[in-house]
């Protein structure tokens, strides 16, 4: 199955290897860190990222977007396969009473090009509520410098009860 934004004959590798690179180069642009080693060469940053062990997911830009992304560690922690991940709305990983805090903070997003320390509790397909802290979303651009998507990484959760 083909990420929901992949080209329709690129395969799923290519994708994810190009998406990487996109999201790398991004992060790096807009809030001037390395969200990876920057002597990685291009063509191992879609495993480099894939297997981090810092959460990193993305979706494209829509009324009502889907992930597009998601590496092992988010994959893990949503309890998902990349085939179940990859067709979610982003929305439904936060719990109703959360979801206008989100889309406000994916506004703020769209208009600054990122935010760092963002908080907020997500859920598992399972149910299992976990809190999110110090995460830093930022707008993927494509190489015109077009935004594309949004996305996160972060690297602490606390389960909430």
């Amino acid at each position: 199955m083909l990420p929901n934004s992949a080209v329709p004959d690129e395969s799923p590798l290519k994708f994810i290897d190009r998406h990487a690179s996109r999201l790398v180069r991004s992060h790096r642009l807009l809030t001037g860190r390395d969200l990876l080693p920057p002597e990685i060469p291009d063509e191992e940053l879609g495993a480099h990222l894939f297997g981090a062990p810092f959460v990193v997911v993305s979706h494209a830009v829509a009324a009502d977007p889907v992930f597009n992304y998601g590496n092992q560690a988010a994959l893990e922690l949503f309890e998902m396969t990349w085939e179940e991940f990859t067709v979610l709305p982003s929305r439904l990983s936060a719990e109703p009473m959360h979801r206008d805090e989100r889309a406000r903070l994916l506004e703020m997003v769209a208009r600054q090009g990122y935010i760092d320390d963002y908080r907020g509790i997500r859920i598992s397909k399972t149910g299992r509520r976990f809190f999110i802290e110090r995460a830093t979303v930022w707008n993927v651009l494509e190489e015109s410098g077009a935004v594309i998507g949004q996305a996160a990484t972060f690297g602490q959760w606390t389960p909430v009860e």
